[in-house]
């Protein structure tokens, strides 16, 4: 995409705040889209010595209440910077929207691979795989071992039900995007009748290898978009990434593409068997939560449709894909209600 065409971007205004914001920035600085991400908007910049950084702003539009909180993502990393966690290292933040619209963030770029689909995950050897499923299981363990208040992130925490906020939030996702869908209203309506006890700690909201970088070997270098971080149970984490843990040859519906079709890493058997013996957690109720990940990446995916729709997101060639997107959603939420039954909810 040609820079004047950078949705998002008032570049001179963010050239002048960057200037006068990250020390020894040497200009000019140039921008450009980073693609694959479907909430926030990142953009790649680099200075005129080859530095490079990333930057993070809400969508131009589409913005729904407490999602796309880019001050949220800047005190999670910043929280845990220091931390057995891997993060970008935080660089600045701008709460000024006369600069380019909104708030944003600006953090080191992180040379890694993303392993966002069965492609990328291809490109490890084997016992690069093996290690990258177990380091993904070691560093969420390692966030879920972190009292949220120690690190700092006090006002954050929540003391109501993690399940309870989340059901009410996405409802009302559905329900600003217009959506009134009798199958998802029916899974909504199990999973709040069901809700089993709830630990508390950090949870990423969006755990996968799609959000992590790993270095050649598969050691994760830095998680990314802790956009839906909040404080609740970790099952919530380990269950979304099951969610989308595809093994070799399996059929089946799954919340978003990853590395794991390809042969080399765990089973979705191992990992939880790594996390429960190395976190010392309970996870006889994850049958549940699987449930609750399915249906909630549906409501998630009803609301990328409609940002898309509605031309508040870049053009990174998502919006030729949203048709397949909506029979995505629509298998997800039939999904969700199997795993339901298969536990007797």
């Amino acid at each position: 995409m040609a820079q004047d065409e950078l949705v998002g971007i008032e570049e001179n205004k963010v050239r002048a705040w960057l200037s006068d914001n990250i020390d020894g920035l040497q200009a000019p600085v140039n921008f450009s889209l980073v693609s694959g991400g479907r909430s926030n908007l990142t953009y790649g910049v680099t200075d005129a010595a080859g530095k490079r950084y990333a930057l993070r702003r809400p969508p131009t539009g589409g913005v729904l209440s407490t999602a796309h909180d880019v001050k949220r993502e800047w005190q999670f990393i910043s929280a845990l910077k220091s931390s057995a966690v891997p993060v970008p290292p935080p660089v600045a933040y701008c709460d000024d929207a006369s600069v380019t619209g909104a708030d944003f963030y600006v953090m080191e770029f992180v040379d890694g691979r993303v392993l966002a689909d069965a492609e990328e995950g291809a490109q490890l050897n084997l016992e690069a795989r093996r290690r990258a499923a177990e380091q993904t299981i070691d560093v969420m363990v390692a966030l879920h071992d972190i009292d949220p208040a120690a690190a700092g992130l006090g006002e954050l925490i929540r003391n109501t039900g993690f399940v309870e906020r989340q059901l009410r939030r996405w409802k009302r996702q559905l329900e600003a995007n217009g959506v009134d869908d009798p199958l998802m209203n029916e899974v909504h309506d199990l999973l709040a009748a069901h809700i089993p006890a709830q630990g508390n700690g950090i949870v990423h909201g969006d755990f996968r290898p799609g959000n992590i970088s790993y270095a050649p070997d598969g050691t994760a270098v830095a998680v990314f978009d802790w956009e839906l971080a909040t404080t609740g149970d970790p099952l919530a984490d380990l269950s979304w990434m099951m969610a989308s843990w595809q093994e070799p040859g399996e059929d089946g519906t799954f919340t978003t593409p990853g590395p794991s079709s390809v042969e080399g890493y765990l089973t979705r058997k191992e990992l939880i068997e790594r996390y429960a013996s190395t976190s010392g957690r309970d996870v006889s109720n994850l049958p549940y939560w699987i449930g609750f990940a399915k249906w909630r990446s549906a409501c998630i995916g009803v609301g990328v449709r409609a940002r898309y729709a509605a031309g508040v997101m870049a053009d990174d060639g998502y919006a030729e894909q949203i048709s397949k997107a909506r029979a995505s959603t629509d298998a997800l939420a039939e999904s969700a209600r199997a795993a339901l039954r298969e536990v007797g909810i």
